[in-house]
């Protein structure tokens, strides 16, 4: 396998720090809205990726984290009046609920940033320690002229990079810093802003040192895989580098992976000038999620997009010829499993350029040969139905599936319906009925409904799969 490493610029044979194993990070999303086009292409492509290591035989753990603690988390919820908390908890279960349509495996842990203040508390000090920070009235800042690698990843010299570059400051930050590029590791407290104790002051984390605290605590020193959007390399990576290797003296990562940007109509995707579409808006119209999906993959992942309507359109056209190839077979159950060996060139062909920087464009090519293979129909129907378990089973392997069903119960089930039933469950627990509340909370599971008890004592819902045998509403509400 080849993958091109972001941070040398070219592309490098694969190889992982422990034989058979990946560990793999991406950067998520910072819960304040729901995710758009930009997202949907991101966790899509890791998803493909981790997807296609995993049946290379690679044991592969995938974090991906969710930052709750942000300024634009903190506007929202003063804006509705609400708390930080729940503005972020009602954006993760929007992630989930999106990430589901499109077909994305959840991945090995979700982190949260408030679930490792410690964690950042301990890397701060280090760096302290080291000579690598500076205390302004509370605030932490990062020297970046002290480590002498920075701007490895992106390649800029500190004299190009651009003060305040991730959106992120504002003028007060900025007037603050030694240096322009200088970054904030600890924001001290401000009046009726959620805060934590630390060794500064009260206050809260910057946004670069969390993943680095992240990674830290679920994967060790050094991963093999950090990825992200291409907005991401700087200042971001550049940041989580310079903050990890000046404490641990070790790479960060081995491979640095970024996907390219998505644009609407030739234009950066922006709210301010009406382009900008959410995963949700997109599928309601209605759309097949597996069209999105195959969208995404019709590039490079390293490529530009460019979201059209006549692009879309293209792709449900497409998506019309994958599906019916890959419904071919589903009348013929009982002769599954076939030997597929006939049919080895295309699954050698696939993996050969899957091997190389994972190329879904071309893997797609070899897919959609086998898709008007198998609706030609041949003579030899065993032949066929070989032929068509090749395409499904390649298929799946990007997470394109098509099902003849109807999406899952809890997608189709009354918001009204769901709060009532998990109203009930709490009852149960409450009354500490613990059978009654377990049973409620596994007939829930079962029609595609996982629940999330928060330290908080509210309970979040989000959809999950759809077991077999499930009972109707009507019969589950007659119980």
């Amino acid at each position: 396998m080849l993958i091109y490493n972001t941070q040398t610029r070219q592309k490098e044979p694969f190889s992982t720090l422990t034989p058979g194993q990946v560990k793999m990070y991406c950067c998520g999303v910072t819960v304040y809205d729901y995710c758009h086009l930009g997202h949907a292409r991101s966790y899509i492509v890791w998803d493909v990726i981790r997807r296609y290591l995993t049946w290379r035989g690679y044991q592969v753990t995938y974090i991906q984290n969710f930052t709750d603690i942000d300024d634009k988390i903190l506007t929202r919820a003063q804006r509705e009046g609400v708390s930080m908390t729940e503005i972020s908890q009602r954006y993760i279960q929007a992630y989930f609920e999106d990430a589901r349509r499109l077909n994305i495996q959840e991945a090995t842990n979700y982190p949260r940033v408030t679930e490792h203040i410690s964690q950042i508390h301990q890397l701060i000090q280090e760096l302290e320690k080291k000579g690598y920070t500076y205390n302004v009235n509370g605030d932490v800042y990062y020297k970046v002229n002290q480590f002498q690698d920075y701007g490895k990843l992106s390649g800029r010299h500190l004299e190009q990079m651009q003060m305040g570059a991730s959106g992120r400051l504002s003028e007060l930050d900025t007037d603050k810093k030694q240096h322009s590029s200088d970054f904030v590791l600890w924001k001290a407290a401000k009046a009726d802003e959620p805060s934590w104790d630390s060794p500064w002051g009260s206050g809260r984390p910057g946004w670069h040192i969390e993943c680095s605290a992240m990674v830290r605590s679920l994967l060790g020193e050094t991963i093999d895989i950090h990825g992200g959007g291409g907005d991401l390399v700087f200042p971001h990576h550049e940041n989580e580098i310079a903050q990890s290797e000046a404490v641990t003296g070790q790479l960060l990562a081995r491979y640095w992976l970024h996907n390219g940007m998505v644009r609407v109509n030739g234009e950066k995707m922006a709210k301010s000038t009406g382009n900008f579409t959410t995963i949700r808006d997109l599928l309601n119209r209605p759309l097949d999620p597996m069209v999105l999906r195959l969208f995404v993959l019709q590039a490079h992942y390293r490529k530009p997009l460019d979201f059209t309507e006549a692009a879309i359109d293209s792709a449900r056209n497409s998506w019309n010829t994958l599906q019916q190839g890959l419904l071919w077979g589903n009348s013929d159950q009982d002769e599954l499993y076939l030997d597929i060996s006939p049919f080895s060139d295309s699954i050698s062909r696939f993996q050969a350029v899957m091997d190389d920087d994972f190329n879904t464009a071309a893997a797609l090519a070899v897919i959609f040969e086998l898709a008007k293979d198998v609706r030609r129909e041949s003579a030899n129907k065993q032949e066929n139905i070989a032929k068509w378990q090749t395409l499904v089973y390649l298929a799946k392997i990007l997470g394109l599936e098509a099902n003849p069903e109807p999406e899952n119960l809890s997608a189709s089930l009354p918001e009204t319906a769901i709060q009532e039933l998990i109203f009930q469950r709490n009852s149960a627990r409450k009354a500490k009925n613990y059978p009654e509340s377990d049973r409620l909370r596994e007939q829930l599971k079962m029609m595609g409904v996982t629940l999330v008890d928060l330290p908080d004592g509210q309970t979040q819902w989000y959809p999950t799969e759809k077991k077999d045998n499930t009972p109707e509403i009507k019969d589950f509400f007659a119980k």
